[in-house]
């Protein structure tokens, strides 16, 4: 099972990766930083990785982590965003779905504006 860190302002959490390829490349990529913004109850930023679509999902779930083809990004979904119709989670259009945050994604909450984001393997 691999674990990964991710660490926004003063919020740090764990999440699992799944067995998919997009979750393979960025695996891969670790460790990565970015300057991360927040959309809704989303936030994304780029990473140096290029994925093609994998199954991708027009509707998330609270909690998943999603790679955003068209703007090569790394996405943490908390809630609903701009696009979402009603409670669901949308992102702006179609993630490849790689893994989970462990616990509760709420925490993101407390993240406002834009600010460094990091996300390394956890130990």
């Amino acid at each position: 099972m691999r674990k990964i860190r991710i660490t926004a302002g003063k919020i740090s959490c764990e999440a699992t990766l799944n067995d998919s390829r997009t979750a393979d490349a960025i695996w891969r990529a670790l460790p990565i930083e970015g300057r991360g913004s927040v959309w809704g109850d989303e936030i994304y930023f780029s990473i140096p990785v290029t994925c093609d679509p994998e199954s991708p999902r027009e509707v998330v779930d609270m909690g998943d982590l999603g790679y955003w083809p068209p703007g090569s990004a790394f996405c943490i979904f908390f809630g609903p965003t701009p696009a979402s119709r009603g409670a669901e989670i949308r992102p702006a259009s179609p993630v490849n779905v790689f893994g989970r945050v462990d616990g509760d994604p709420t925490v993101f909450h407390a993240v406002r504006g834009s600010g460094p984001v990091k996300v390394e393997r956890a130990e």
